[in-house]
This record gives C-alpha cells, structure tokens and sequence, in this order.
C-alpha cells in the first residue's frame, strides 16, 4: 500500500487540475478514494478548491458528474482510485461521451518514480497503460500528468478539448506526483471559428429557410451543452418559426419564453408534432443528436436533402458541408439574418420559477394506477408549487417525461444505461443548490437507488418516484415469453428509513397527489413515493416506441 502522509504542495499538480477546472465552470467532484488515490483526496478535501462529494459505487459518482455538467453548464468531475476504481467508471464515461456531456475523469496511478518493478503492481490489468487505452475509447482527450513541468500545459490543452467538443477527458495522476508543486496551468483561449466561414454558413441558412413554407427548428441537447438556451430562444422569437425539441433535448430553453410546439420523437410521439417536423421543408436541427431513440426511429422519416444539421463542430446543408463551424457561432452570425423587430424576452427567472400549466388528476381511483397517472399528479404539484429540476431513467420512467410540464430535464435518451437517474439527482442537487425530482424503474433502483444513503451526509433531500411494477417492463415488450424480465418486490418504501429518508407506498391516484404533496412539504431528508403498477402496465408511448423499434 501507499504511504499517504505526502505534504500538500500550495501549488501541486491536483491543486493547480482543479484551480483550472473550476475556471472552466466545475462545480463540485464526486468521488470514491482509494490506496492509490488517497493522496489526490487529501490534496482535494484540504485545498477546499471544489466541494467533495464521496457516493458508493463508481457508477453513481460517473453519472453525477455527468448530471452536474449537464445542469451546471460547465465540467463535471469524477476522481477515482487506479483500476478497480477507474473500469468500474467506463460505463458513466461512455455515458457521457454517446450524449455530449463535459466530464472529467481523474484517476490516481500506482507511483511514478520507482518505476514498474518486476512484481506487477495490484489494481493492474496487462500494463502500465492498459487503463489509459481503455478510456481512449469514451474520451476525447488523455493526459498523463507524470512530469510537473509538462503537466500545465497537458492540462490546458486537455480541457480545452473537452469545453470545445462537449465531451469527456480523462486524467492519470500518479500518487506519488499528486501533491507534487507545480506551476498554474494557462488560461483557457477563445477558439472562433472561422469568420468568412460562419457568415457563409448562416447566409446560405437564411436562405434556405427563406425560402421554404413550413419551416421548423428542433433543438437538441447541444444547445444546452453550449449554453446557448437563451440566445437559441431569442433568435427563434425573431425569425417566427415554429420550435420542437428533440427526445433527448426535452427541457433545452424551458425557462426561456418560447412557444414549442411539443417534443418530437416519430412513430412513438404526437402525431401532430410528427406532421409538424416531417413535411418540413427546411428542418434546422440545432445540436441533435441523430440516432434511433432520439428521433423515434426510422430517420428516413426526415427527407434530409431538407435538413440543416448543425452538430459537433460542423454545419450540414443538405448534401454541403461546412467543417470546423461552432454552433455558437453559427447561432450568433444567424442573429444578423433574423428580424429586429422583435422585442426581447424580459430577463428569464432562475430555472424553476415558472410554474407549467395545471394538469389535473382525475376525481375518480377507480382502476390501477398507469404511468400517465403520475406525470399527471407531478404536474399537480408542479402547478401548486413552481417547477423542480427532473432526473429519469431509462424505460417508461422516461417516457412518461414527455407527458410532465416542460421543465429542465436530464436523462439518458441514447445510451439509456439504467441506474442514472438517482445518481442524477446529487449532481442536480450540487451544482445548482436546487431540490431535483427523480422518477425511476424498479429496475434502475435496484442498480444505483442505494446512493441515496449518502443523501443524510450532504442535507440533500430528492423527491424520488419509484415506479415499482416487479420487472423491465420495457425489456418484456421485445420478449414477452421470457420471465428473466420478472423481479421480486423489494418494499422499496420500508427500504427508505434505513437510508435516512421517508418511504410511502401508494396504490391509488388520491395516495399518489397526497405522498407528492408531503414529500414537498418536507426538506432535509429525501422522500421515497413508491408508486404500485401492475405487471405489464406501460405507457402507449412505451408501447408505440418499442413498436417502431421492432419493425426494423
């Protein structure tokens, strides 16, 4: 094992990483210690530089991060002990890598300086860079900061990576370099794109979107990454087109004044907002994301010699692509295109004082609960009382989103990987101080549910809806003979007190509106509704969207 009483340098490589993160908008770490990383974590807990937030399991503090960033508008942060620690973080990397999400991944390394001995160090997989060609594959840059000299320069030159693309970046800290002195690492610079380029590009947008009839703008998680809620929700104003969002950009601009048309999600959605998108005859697609599950499956639904696809650094005019073009750019060369005579929303409240339009709940408890039944009770309690910042998870959890009160949203719509919701819920909680409201499977919880035991160390109280139907219900319509999609009843609501919240149980739609209502009432402990719905229940977007995907 590692010697862990090392002097903390004022100035060491961990110190000066996460000095350059917080410039970069970082918020908070999560994190797990380990031999190997212990020494990293005292430099992190003594210099006070970012709040330390320590979970349970790899996974949970990955999806934090991730959560954290996507809310924050900056980084999220994971650091993690060598091997063990670090591959039980593949999965939330490879996360946040499918869905755009500006991650972090700091791991400690077994000792620089005496090399690599012929006994082969524990936690170690083939060799030395065994791990660090693993997370090649869901990072978009690496640094290995075993020189302090080199380490400022590594560092900057990484997180610009990851600010520029919207995506992960990994860090190797050796332990016997964490608290090593090391110089500031450099401001980070401004990377325009290039001018003559940007203004063709719009130009050649305007154009087009000129001179079409049914116009339409679907706004993607992009857009959120970027931070260009604001500006996107001006612009639209001024150039009186009508606005969707894609699946997975549900709650891009819900705080910021424009009418939307609705989320589109093909086969599965609206059929008016489907309409609405596909006889489009020059769909701007801002930051989507185009996959199966974004766009509800199959694409040939969308005649993409129509489309302008603005996405990863480059704009898509048809068939004519513009490289090296950032959507940030793009976005304010579009302003000098759009009418001026359009006011300007007044200035936006803090997210979560809006409240969405009343939803009622049906007077009558005749009938087993449905999915649908609680989107409409949350929108009750969201009409009373303001709107909450929404985690769901994979399945119906989020599906029944679709039905909720436009509201901000993170979710994982592409790589739907269960287990990120609750999680979620620590990084909303955070990195904005607001109290996050989590709808989650049975199945999901089972996987990650149990980091809301860390809730009591933080003063961090969710609301958490379980949708506890004794399976994957989402797994059982594409294998309705197989009973490997059956689970137990786990009385996820008497689980609840030993974790240090509140759990209720509810089987009926007053039980339901009463629990929500409670679970607002009460701060400081997270509240647990656990919602009973029959085996086999689904939504019909559920239905229709596993539908769509089984046709192929």
């Amino acid at each position: 094992m590692t010697d862990t009483n090392i002097a903390v340098s004022s100035r060491s490589v961990t110190e000066q990483l996460l000095r350059a993160l917080r410039a970069r908008g970082a918020r908070a770490v999560f994190g797990i210690p380990g031999d190997y990383a212990l020494p990293m974590f005292e430099v992190i807990e003594r210099s006070g530089i970012l709040p330390l937030y320590a979970l349970s399991h790899e996974p949970g503090i990955g999806f934090a991060a991730d959560a954290a960033a996507r809310v924050g508008g900056g980084i999220g942060v994971a650091a993690v002990t060598y091997g063990v620690g670090a591959l039980n973080l593949v999965n939330s990397a490879a996360g946040a890598y499918a869905e755009r999400s500006r991650v972090a991944i700091i791991s400690a390394a077994p000792p620089h300086a005496q090399g690599w001995p012929a006994l082969s160090p524990h936690h170690e997989i083939r060799g030395p860079d065994s791990q660090l060609r693993i997370f090649r594959e869901v990072t978009c840059a690496q640094a290995v900061l075993d020189d302090p000299r080199t380490a400022p320069d590594l560092i900057a030159r990484t997180l610009a990576e990851c600010v520029r693309r919207s995506l992960p970046v990994y860090f190797e800290i050796p332990t016997d370099l964490a608290a090593r002195a090391c110089e500031p690492v450099p401001s980070p610079e401004s990377n325009e794109s290039d001018r003559e380029a940007v203004a063709e590009c719009a130009g050649e947008i305007a154009a087009f979107v000129r001179s079409a009839k049914r116009p339409v703008v679907m706004l993607g998680v992009e857009v959120r990454r970027f931070g260009l809620e604001a500006e996107v929700a001006d612009l639209a104003r001024r150039a009186r087109i009508p606005v969707v969002t894609s699946f997975m950009g549900r709650g891009v601009a819900a705080t910021h004044g424009i009418d939307r048309a609705g989320s589109y999600l093909g086969l599965a959605g609206d059929p008016e907002i489907a309409r609405l998108v596909e006889e489009s005859d020059a769909l701007v697609l801002l930051g989507v994301i185009m996959c199966d599950t974004n766009l509800g499956v199959p694409a040939r639904r969308l005649n993409l010699r129509r489309v302008i696809h603005a996405f990863d650094g480059a704009v898509r005019i048809g068939h004519h692509v513009y490289p090296n073009i950032a959507l940030e750019d793009l976005v304010r060369a579009l302003f000098r295109h759009a009418p001026g005579d359009v006011p300007r929303a007044p200035a936006t409240p803090r997210r979560g004082t809006i409240p969405p339009p009343p939803r009622p709940m049906p007077a009558q408890d005749i009938g087993a609960l449905r999915p649908s039944d609680v989107a409409a009770a949350v929108n009750d309690l969201l009409s009373r009382h303001g709107v909450l910042p929404l985690a769901c998870d994979v399945g119906d959890s989020l599906f029944v989103s679709l039905e909720i009160a436009h509201t901000d949203l993170v979710a994982q719509g592409y790589y739907a990987s269960m287990g990120f919701a609750v999680p979620a819920a620590f990084g909303i909680q955070a990195a904005t101080g607001m109290r996050p409201l989590v709808i989650v499977g049975d199945g999901a919880f089972q996987m990650t549910g149990w980091e809301l035991g860390n809730c009591q160390r933080y003063g961090f109280d969710p609301i958490v809806v379980v949708l506890n139907n004794r399976g994957w219900e989402m797994l059982r319509l594409f294998s309705p003979n197989s009973h490997v999609n059956d689970l137990d009843d786990w009385h996820y609501a008497d689980i609840a007190a030993a974790l240090g919240g509140t759990g209720v149980r509810v089987r009926t739609r007053t039980e339901l509106v009463q629990a929500l209502e409670a679970a607002w009432l009460e701060r400081g402990k997270f509240r647990l509704v656990e919602v009973m719905l029959d085996r086999g229940v689904v939504s019909d977007t559920l239905r229709r969207f596993a539908a769509a995907l089984k046709s192929r």
